[in-house]
């Protein structure tokens, strides 16, 4: 909930299951006051990230500012039980910061197992599918490539400054990851599709839930992936005959660092 000196506090503390909540928050600073200087990043001062802890609900907000540092959103938690909301953004002087807090809605409810590793996602009659694997300590190339009725999607939109945006959150304790695209619309290189490409950087073994968040005829839909980082390769027999001419684990994942 806090990071040099920064501290995310929420004023709205009852929120009912499936009813739509103007749910209010301000971060307060190193002075003891509410931050009211925001830098722009990926088109939008704040990023407002809210997940159910099983992982299985997620939802990508933008709040908007209603004065002396208050932010506001509608938000809507589909079924009670706990979630985890995050704010990303940099205040002005500022390097980027994403800070937490937990949030209920009252009733009882039965947590959910993390859903099965993946990858393949459908979403709306698109299907996304994931290819590149997590290194922990280490930056991972992933490639998400989008189509719709077997037809390769060519004319994604650009969404908060990229053809995606995704996010990355450890299993368990809901670790927030930055994830970087892979350039951007308009430079010349990045192609509007079927493939998005991001780098993600997560610090160790472990199952992972990502979101992404992407843009085509106008609308935004999310595709959700569970991935494993740091599987053991599968080790060599005793009896190999040729053990040299073959990389050794270790090597490998220098090349894939290098």
């Amino acid at each position: 909930m806090s990071q040099n000196g920064y501290t995310l506090t929420p004023e709205t503390t009852t929120i009912t299951p499936g009813e739509p909540t103007d749910f209010r928050f301000t971060v307060i600073g190193p002075d003891g006051r509410p931050v009211t200087g925001y830098q722009t990043l990926h088109g939008k001062k704040l990023h407002f990230i809210v997940v159910s802890r099983d992982l299985g609900g997620f939802q990508h907000l933008h709040p908007e500012p209603v004065g002396e540092g208050v932010w506001s959103v509608k938000l809507t938690l589909p079924e009670a039980g706990a979630y985890r909301a995050f704010a990303d953004f940099a205040p002005e002087g500022g390097t980027g910061l994403t800070l937490g807090a937990d949030l209920h809605a009252g009733g009882a409810y039965e947590p959910r197992a993390l859903p099965a590793l993946s990858r393949t996602s459908t979403v709306d009659g698109y299907t996304v599918e994931l290819d590149g694997a997590l290194t922990p300590g280490a930056s991972s190339k992933l490639t998400l490539k989008v189509s719709k009725d077997g037809r390769p999607v060519t004319d994604l939109q650009p969404y908060l400054g990229a053809y995606g945006h995704l996010v990355a959150l450890r299993a368990g304790d809901l670790a927030y990851l930055h994830v970087h695209p892979d350039g951007e619309p308009g430079d010349g290189r990045t192609q509007p599709g079927p493939e998005i490409t991001f780098y993600a950087e997560v610090p160790s073994r472990g199952d992972y839930r990502l979101f992404l968040d992407f843009q085509h005829e106008g609308d935004v839909r999310t595709a959700a992936f569970t991935a494993r980082a740091g599987e053991l390769p599968t080790p060599a027999t005793a009896s190999s005959p040729t053990p040299a001419a073959t990389p050794s684990a270790s090597d490998s994942h220098g090349d894939h660092n290098h």
